[in-house]
């Protein structure tokens, strides 16, 4: 099995040279994917990363959940942990850690059952993530456990096998511009 690093340079090198046409036509894919969900029709929030550096699209997600009346929350780095915050408008978006946007004057959100986007820069069809290495969503979720949590990746970031720990929180679901996994046992 490759390590997390090599796991990590390939992927960057595969969303380096992806068109950046296809990623925004599979990230639309994946979003419509999203919409569909029962459980994020039925909940009235939506928690989720702002992507950068090429990774599956937000914009339009959090565009369509404003319209259907969802609270929209993003996570802020704050130390060694991570805390999702209210957004109304990306205006209230500035760079942050590593220059990801976060945001910036908003409240924080403490809702414990939203359904959360989680990113990562690699998976395999058991919904094991290699993460940024940092820990910041295995952190947060392991004491937020409540939250349905589904996956976002395009098709190169699904490998056969990653390296995974005991303490890795697993979403719920993995939704690729082709295919869902899920958890066994959990319907969407």
């Amino acid at each position: 099995m490759e390590t997390k690093q090599s796991i990590r340079k390939q992927v960057f090198e595969y969303r380096r040279q992806a068109a950046p046409g296809q990623l925004t036509a599979d990230s639309h894919t994946i979003c419509e994917k999203i919409l569909q969900l029962p459980e994020y029709q039925s909940s009235g929030w939506l928690y989720t990363y702002m992507d950068f550096n090429r990774e599956v699209h937000t914009k339009e997600l959090i565009e369509a959940a404003w319209a259907a009346g969802k609270r929209v929350a993003v996570p802020k780095v704050e130390g060694r942990d991570m805390s999702f915050y209210e957004i109304t408008s990306f205006d209230q978006l500035r760079p942050g850690y590593f220059q990801i946007p976060e945001p910036e004057g908003c409240r924080a959100s403490h809702a414990e059952d939203a359904v959360m986007i989680v990113p990562g820069v690699a998976f395999d069809k058991m919904r094991h993530r290699v993460g940024y290495g940092q820990g910041f969503y295995d952190r947060y979720l392991s004491a937020h456990r409540l939250h349905k949590t589904v996956a976002v990746a395009f098709d190169f970031q699904v490998m056969e096998e990653v390296p995974w720990e005991e303490l890795d929180v697993l979403p719920q679901i993995l939704i690729t511009q082709t295919r869902i996994y899920r958890q066994e046992g959990f319907q969407c």
